[in-house]
């Protein structure tokens, strides 16, 4: 079957015998165009199915009511709530998003830039992938003035606006709870340490440790445990040492904690008594897993809302030289049976 072909100000200008600049002024309502011709104009425009092209408009009027996302993963909760929040904001002040996925790609992460660059996006938001080496790509939007806000995974190179959560409390207020249940050798699942929010969560695992007196075992710590596989692998690995673990923090994401979990029942061993398990993130199927999964609500979609407010409302102070902001969110530890060995003490 043919496309048919999409109707343009020319066809309708062709049809009534008048300049395309006259069409073009009768749709925007101009008022140098009469009355009478307007309403012929729109009457021929819904005749031929005219539907306007609103970003070819945006862009001669030099604007564009869109903002570019970049996440590294749009199959995530995490990222699908942020996402949610931005859209809720959005919406409401009638602007749309376009969003990429870099699936941790740094050179699919600047594709994903240079496309929105060059659809003259008003605002772009993003999360860093996981392999980021360097930020002349995003150096490249700020040239193109057009106003950047980095969110969760940031680098620290560049001063922009920033949306984050104290990861390093949150992690913090995990292990001590895990202390104060009565585990004493508690290994910790990393992410890639290049990333600022795996350095805060293991800085905030070493001050839990250290505010306990807690020694630290290397030994105890895995690195690049991030995925389900991975998590299950260093699982693995632990309690294969001499003296293995009574707790694993996986630092990193939920899913390396379902990966712990995993591994901890196929060897037969129970959770919370043998083994306590805390993840990160709130994924939705942390709380019907057997037992129900200690994680961390970072409160994603509060996230999302934090990036749409600050380009309404403070973006402009990007152009007098002040110093960007940088909102902060305050994750949330949510208790359940993984952890729960000493009920008595929640």
């Amino acid at each position: 079957m043919k496309k048919q072909k999409r109707t343009t100000i020319y066809d309708i200008a062709k049809k009534l015998n008048l300049n395309a600049s006259s069409v073009s002024r009768a749709l925007s309502n101009n008022s140098n165009v009469s009355e009478a011709t307007r309403q012929l104009i729109l009457a021929t425009a819904k005749e031929l199915n005219y539907q306007q092209n609103s970003m070819a408009s945006n862009l001669r009027k030099g604007q564009n009511q869109t903002i570019g996302v970049i996440v590294p993963h749009i199959n995530q909760n995490f990222f699908a709530d942020i996402i949610a929040g931005l859209e809720e904001v959005t919406y409401q002040k009638g602007y749309n998003l376009v969003i990429c996925q870099s699936n941790e790609s740094y050179l699919r992460e600047i594709k994903c830039v240079n496309t929105l660059i060059n659809q003259h996006v008003s605002c772009i938001a993003i999360s860093i992938c996981a392999d980021f080496e360097d930020d002349s790509h995003l150096r490249n939007i700020k040239e193109h003035g057009i106003p950047l806000i980095q969110f969760d995974r940031v680098t620290d190179t560049l001063d922009t606006f920033k949306v984050l959560n104290d990861n390093e409390q949150a992690s913090m207020e995990a292990v001590s709870h895990m202390i104060e249940q009565g585990y004493k050798r508690i290994a910790l699942l990393e992410g890639p340490q290049n990333l600022n929010i795996f350095r805060q969560r293991k800085e905030g695992y070493l001050k839990a440790l250290k505010k306990h007196n807690y020694p630290l075992v290397p030994e105890l710590i895995k690195e690049n445990a991030w995925t389900k596989e991975l998590g299950a692998e260093s699982t693995r690995q632990l309690l294969s040492l001499p003296e293995p673990p009574d707790a694993i923090f996986a630092s990193t994401s939920d899913f390396s904690a379902l990966g712990v979990l995993e591994v901890a029942t196929k060897k037969g061993l129970k959770v919370p008594e043998e083994l306590g398990i805390c993840g990160y993130s709130n994924e939705p199927f942390t709380e019907i897993t057997s037992p129900s999964i200690t994680t961390i609500d970072q409160y994603s979609v509060s996230m999302g809302k934090a990036i749409a407010n600050l380009y309404f409302q403070e973006i402009d102070f990007m152009d007098n030289g002040s110093h960007p902001q940088t909102v902060s969110i305050k994750p949330q530890l949510i208790v359940r049976s993984s952890t729960l060995r000493n009920k008595n003490r929640v």
